[in-house]
């Protein structure tokens, strides 16, 4: 059985996605095909619901991340049943809530995640299997987009089973009182903190940015898990360097 995401990206490999926000299979079929890693499939700031990210995951030939709502029980059980190779759970600030996503993530003995017949087990075909090794291949990614987690972020890396942490630079920009300006000293400062201690703690480090450039200066730093651009956004670009080219 070849590595999982999971093990992929606590082995820090560089694993390069991007995000997708477009209640459409196609993209994420199209996206499959360019040589990406991973999918982060947003469901906290698109308009997908779960039976759109399902439609998305059936449609991928590349891991999928579900980024959920929020890090509920019930949100995170549906997200991983669909078919998810793992979750990132927005705005974690402590350590108990890192704890949470933790346990909601994964079966017993070491959590609490509930066991139905759904398409990650194949509708049932595959259960057995499934949930036999559904706890070591799932990954469990926080982010950290707020102050209060950045200091709170040496013992939200030192909890069992967070396999990575995510910045979030926007909404960290804007818990520090410069929104969308995050290279602004203080923002890149917070940034530093995380990044330190992830290195300390062993623990993969992941973060949106916008193009290929930004990402290479991120890998030189030590991310490994880079989300690169939106599915919307390449789309948008693509189109407007036809018009330019054209004018």
């Amino acid at each position: 059985m070849s590595a999982s995401f999971a093990e992929r990206l606590r082995a820090r490999e560089r694993l390069v996605g991007t995000i997708v926000t477009l209640a459409a299979p196609e993209v994420a079929e199209v996206l499959s095909g360019a040589g990406l890693d991973w999918l982060f499939v947003d469901t906290e700031h698109a308009p997908l619901d779960m039976l759109a990210a399902q439609r998305l995951l059936a449609a991928a030939r590349i891991p999928c991340v579900v980024r959920v709502a929020d890090g509920h029980e019930a949100t995170v059980k549906r997200a991983l049943d669909i078919g998810a190779a793992g979750i990132v759970v927005p705005m974690v600030n402590s350590a108990a809530q890192a704890r949470s996503a933790v346990q909601f993530a994964k079966y017993p003995p070491l959590g609490v995640r509930g066991v139905g017949i759904v398409r990650a087990q194949g509708y049932g075909f595959g259960f057995a299997d499934y949930v036999r090794t559904a706890n070591e291949r799932t990954a469990v990614i926080v982010q950290c987009e707020h102050v209060v987690a950045v200091e709170a972020i040496d013992a939200i890396v030192a909890v069992d089973g967070v396999d990575a942490v995510f910045v979030g630079p926007y909404d960290l920009s804007g818990s520090l009182g410069r929104l969308g300006d995050v290279e602004h000293p203080e923002v890149l400062a917070a940034i530093a903190t995380v990044r330190d201690a992830c290195a300390r703690a062993g623990r993969a480090l992941g973060i949106y940015v916008a193009d290929a450039a930004r990402a290479q200066a991120c890998a030189a730093q030590g991310y490994t898990l880079l989300a690169v651009g939106i599915d919307a956004q390449l789309l948008g670009a693509a189109a407007r360097g036809i018009v330019a080219a054209l004018a």
